[in-house]
C-alpha cells in the first residue's frame, strides 16, 4: 500500500515537472530577453520604447545594440537577432532574401516618421539648401557633405532618394551623428547630414546642447521651402521624411512581436511623440464644437 502511494506521488510530481518545463518553453510576450538592432540615428526612440515596454512588463529584459542599418538587416537574416529597426525600402534582392531565409511574408511594422536633416553651424550664413544643391554636391569631388559612416541609415536613405548607390556618391565621414555636430565648426564649408532623432527630444539636456550648436537648413523643392517640423513630417512634405519600421524573423507571438505591437499602440505612439518624432499610427485630431 505504501509503495502504491509512493508511486502515485512520484507520478504526480513527474507530470507537474514536465508541465512546468513545457510552460517555461512556451512563447511569451511578457517575459524573456530581447536584443534590438538599431542604427545610431534612431537609437533614442528605440531606447525610449524599450524602456516603456520593460516598465509595463518587468520580466522582460531588452538590450539595444547599435549597428549600421545594412549590417543589422544581415544579422536579422542570419538569425543573430530577432528584430531590427529599418528606415529605407528594401530592394527586390533583399526582399527575396528575407522571404527565403526568414520564411515569412514581408510585413514592416511602421511606427514613426523621422527625417534626414542637413545642418550647419549657427554662425553660418547659409539659410537653406535646394534639392539641386544636394544632388550636385553629392557628385562633387569637394565632398561637402559629412555623413556618419558607410552603411549608415542616413547615407542609404539619401542615396535611395536620388536613385543612386552609396558607392556612387562623394562625401566625407565623421563617425557618429553627435560627433558631426560637435566638430562641424572645424569645417565651415561642410554640411552635416544626420538623423532628426539625434537631437529631437524636446526636454533632453544633451539634445538641447546639440541643437544650440547647429541650425537645420530648410530644403527647397520646386520653389517651396520645407522644414522637418511636425507638419512637414506628418504630411510627408519635407523631402527627406522617412518612416521607421520594425522587421522581425519571429514567426510566433513572442517578445519581439509583443514589443512591436506595444510600439504601434497608442501608448507606444505617445512615446514616439515625446521623442519629438511624428507618430505613424495616431495623429492629432481637431474637433470643432457647435
Amino acid at each position: 500500500m505504501k509503495n502504491s502511494i509512493k508511486l502515485i506521488i512520484l507520478l504526480i510530481f513527474s507530470l507537474t515537472t514536465i508541465g512546468c518545463k513545457k510552460e517555461d518553453k512556451s512563447p511569451s510576450y511578457h517575459k524573456g530577453d530581447l536584443t534590438i538592432l538599431t542604427d545610431e540615428s534612431f537609437k533614442s526612440v528605440t531606447e525610449a520604447l524599450a524602456e516603456g515596454y520593460m516598465i509595463n512588463y518587468p520580466e522582460t529584459h531588452i538590450k539595444i545594440v547599435t549597428k549600421k542599418e545594412d549590417l543589422g538587416f544581415l544579422d536579422l537574416l542570419n538569425d543573430k537577432a530577432r528584430i531590427a529597426v529599418m528606415s529605407r525600402d528594401l530592394n527586390a534582392e533583399e526582399l527575396k532574401a528575407y522571404k527565403e531565409q526568414v520564411g515569412l511574408k514581408f510585413l514592416p511594422a511602421r511606427f514613426a516618421a523621422d527625417a534626414v536633416v542637413f545642418v550647419v553651424p549657427k554662425t553660418s550664413s547659409k539659410t537653406s539648401i535646394s534639392m539641386e544643391e544636394i544632388q550636385n554636391g553629392l557628385m562633387s569631388e569637394n565632398k561637402e557633405f559629412i555623413f556618419d559612416g558607410v552603411n549608415s541609415s542616413n547615407l542609404n536613405f539619401v542615396a535611395q532618394k536620388f536613385k543612386k548607390q552609396p558607392k556612387d556618391l562623394k562625401f566625407s565621414i565623421i563617425p557618429g551623428s553627435e560627433n558631426i555636430i560637435e566638430q562641424l565648426n572645424k569645417y565651415p564649408d561642410k554640411i552635416g547630414v544626420i538623423g532628426l532623432n539625434t537631437f529631437s527630444r524636446p526636454y533632453d539636456k544633451t539634445a538641447e546642447k546639440l541643437r544650440e550648436m547647429v541650425k537645420i537648413l530648410p530644403v527647397e523643392s520646386k520653389g517651396k521651402l520645407y522644414t522637418p517640423d511636425s507638419g512637414g513630417l506628418r504630411e510627408m512634405k519635407y523631402p527627406f521624411t522617412r518612416v521607421l519600421y520594425f522587421l522581425t524573423n519571429e514567426g510566433n507571438f513572442n517578445i519581439a512581436n509583443g514589443f512591436i505591437r506595444y510600439s504601434c499602440t497608442q501608448l507606444g505612439q505617445m512615446i514616439v511623440q515625446k521623442e519629438g518624432l511624428q507618430p505613424y499610427n495616431i495623429y492629432k485630431r481637431e474637433v470643432q464644437m457647435r
